[in-house]
């Protein structure tokens, strides 16, 4: 059965699905980039710019109700753009690059950033991790990886090939020197090691590539906002007050150099007794709350102070693959939140691109 409906009818039926994150409806927003009707088909280009993201995924859910009410079947397919375009840049192929960061150590950076990248790919996304923490790389011992990243020649060109952790695509410091070898490095050998990674290692397609930057804002900090194209920043403290305002002056690097903070995550917040059941707050509480209101971005969340998560990071699991807990449901949910707010920023940016056309 052949239905009968025009373009400008089905655009008028696609404004009844809301981008409540935007407050107005995806035509409205520039959400809808291109449609065909062909025979009883809706082909519908759409600008969802954070693969595997719940709230993008409820969007595209909405659209095909509303293509199966006009007597349509839907086809969707994602306008998803590269952080960079350019064939020739630092990382083609990545879709978004979510740096993770603190102002200070011992606040679980490390172990927050392996479970957001953990935490996507379960969701199904294509990840790679980057540990550009050059003077703490805990990020292979975290997943488990020892392997030595392989080397292929591309164009005459050498390609370092990163290894494969839990289906992640990993690459760090910590793979290219010995287990015991200290890294004593001054600043400008980590800024050059790092800018020579940045080039020379071969992500492929990747829908987020997560960057553990190291703690403080120093000049390894400066050289990843420099070199690239961070989508988003995620900012880690505990509720401890030093921590958090380290972390405060982590935010206002970032507004500095104008890259966006996706949000502030409290990690651990408290812990449950394993006896009694109460909920202690070894480090204070609601820090991270309060620092994400007062310098006014989104909170994200916080994540409890759980054996489980220091036992995950030394025996190379991360506690977000785990099928049940406490611990490995606050993960999962903070990767949700993330590539939510990802999302967000993209369809954001659209937006205006397409106000302004």
């Amino acid at each position: 059965m052949t239905t009968d409906i025009s373009d400008t009818d089905l655009r008028d039926r696609l404004r009844a699905v809301d981008d409540p994150a935007l407050d107005t409806d995806i035509v409205s927003a520039g959400v809808v980039t291109d449609f065909t009707i062909e025979d009883d088909t809706a082909r519908i280009e759409l600008a969802l710019g954070a693969p595997h993201a719940p709230d993008e995924a409820a969007i595209a859910d909405r659209i095909r109700e509303v293509v199966a009410e006009a007597g349509l079947d839907a086809e969707l397919s994602a306008n998803v753009p590269l952080v960079d375009e350019n064939e020739t840049a630092v990382l083609p192929g990545v879709r978004n690059v979510i740096a993770v960061a603190s102002g200070k150590g011992g606040v679980g950076k490390s172990t927050v950033a392996v479970n957001i990248a953990a935490g996507l790919a379960e969701r199904g996304a294509e990840v790679g991790i980057f540990d550009a923490d050059v003077y703490g790389p805990n990020v292979p011992r975290m997943l488990g990886s020892e392997a030595d990243p392989d080397v292929t020649t591309v164009d005459g060109e050498d390609r370092i090939e990163p290894p494969t952790a839990h289906g992640l695509k990993l690459m760090s410091v910590g793979l290219m020197i010995e287990e015991d070898d200290p890294v004593v490095w001054r600043g400008p050998v980590a800024q050059n090691t790092l800018t020579n990674l940045f080039d020379d290692v071969s992500w492929g397609g990747l829908d987020y590539l997560i960057v553990d930057l190291p703690p403080g804002t120093g000049d390894v900090q400066l050289t990843v906002l420099q070199n690239l194209p961070v989508t988003g920043t995620v900012v880690v403290t505990t509720p401890q007050s030093v921590a958090v305002d380290d972390a405060r002056r982590g935010v206002e690097l970032f507004a500095e150099y104008g890259t966006n903070v996706l949000g502030v995550v409290e990690n651990m917040s408290s812990f449950v007794c394993p006896d009694c059941g109460g909920h202690h707050d070894i480090f204070g509480d609601d820090g991270g709350q309060s620092l994400a209101e007062a310098v006014e971005v989104p909170y994200l969340g916080s994540l409890p102070l759980d054996p489980a998560v220091r036992a995950g990071g030394d025996d190379g699991e991360p506690v977000v693959r785990r099928e049940s807990g406490d611990a490995a449901a606050a993960f999962e949910s903070l990767a949700a939140t993330v590539a939510n707010k990802v999302g967000v920023l993209r369809r954001h940016h659209h937006q205006q691109a397409a106000a302004s056309e």
